[in-house]
């Protein structure tokens, strides 16, 4: 203690707000989740009464099945779309700046007015952008947010806009990294474009896009704000996830105890799934 008495004392400010903001929310949830209220007041202690009641809620399995949905068309839709625009950069010459620049730009606008947007160019009437194409072409109007079987990946999509520029640039800037004697000495020895993917930029991007994996399943795994602004949930509790239904539960029917034990469920899910993913990793890395 005395030798790194030093760093602890730089470390006491963080680890406070750490304890403040994390730690004493998430022992509080599951304290919330075990006890009976009524609103927001704990009035006596419940046990499992709240998680037997939200596991007999038809709309909680419907809720679990749409949050893994989202995480994996997430994957099919939004992981790679990054990488391929990042490669497809660094192989510019021209205009590479401009480029950059304006894949970023939908990260940085708001997410109310980016559902706003999208709403617009959703709407199902002859006004919606999309629909006024489609019609122009000689085609019918969809309901782009009215039928089930696709408001899911409609919803991953209008989020891949916005959140794949960033990781475009994180992307991209690991392979600038890359040392381009690699590059030389594989052309030299006769390699297409797709071998030197293949053999050489593919395994230096790797270690990067297995930790940026993890971290989008794990965030688009609690997803809120897109379901509920554009859908609340609809139809008929097609998009309607996790995270939606803890929201419900909290501030449309004041359970807090049930919302509580929705977030300790959550929690327990996003461990078993990080534990699955390193335990993967790392019988891979051996």
């Amino acid at each position: 203690m005395k030798k790194h008495l030093s760093a602890w004392i730089l470390m006491i400010p963080t680890l406070l707000l750490f304890g403040f903001y994390i730690w004493q929310p998430l022992f509080y949830s599951i304290y919330l989740s075990v006890s009976e209220t009524k609103g927001y007041e704990v009035i006596g202690f419940a046990g499992f009464k709240n998680y037997i009641e939200v596991l007999n809620d038809p709309v909680f399995l419907k809720a679990l099945f749409n949050s893994f949905a989202y995480t994996l068309w997430s994957l099919v839709i939004g992981f790679l779309v990054p990488i391929i625009l990042a490669i497809v950069i660094n192989e510019l010459v021209h205009l590479s700046s401009l480029i950059r620049i304006s894949i970023y730009l939908p990260n940085i606008v708001p997410m109310i007015a980016t559902i706003l947007i999208w709403k617009f160019i959703l709407d199902p009437g002859a006004g919606g952008l999309l629909n006024s194409l489609l019609m122009g072409l000689g085609m019918g109007k969809v309901g782009w947010l009215q039928q089930e079987a696709i408001i899911i990946p409609v919803i991953i999509s209008t989020l891949t806009w916005k959140a794949a520029g960033a990781t475009t640039l994180i992307y991209l800037a690991r392979l600038k990294g890359i040392n381009q004697e690699l590059y030389e000495a594989a052309e030299i020895d006769g390699t297409n474009i797709f071998q030197r993917l293949r053999y050489i930029t593919i395994p230096q991007i790797y270690n990067l896009g297995r930790i940026l994996l993890i971290l989008q399943i794990l965030a688009v795994f609690q997803i809120l704000i897109e379901p509920w602004l554009y859908t609340g949930g609809g139809p008929n509790n097609a998009s309607v996830s996790l995270m939606l239904l803890n929201w419900n539960y909290a501030f449309r029917d004041f359970q807090a105890g049930k919302a509580a034990s929705i977030s300790v469920i959550v929690n327990i899910i996003l461990i078993v799934l990080t534990l699955i993913y390193l335990t993967f990793n790392k019988e891979q890395d051996e």
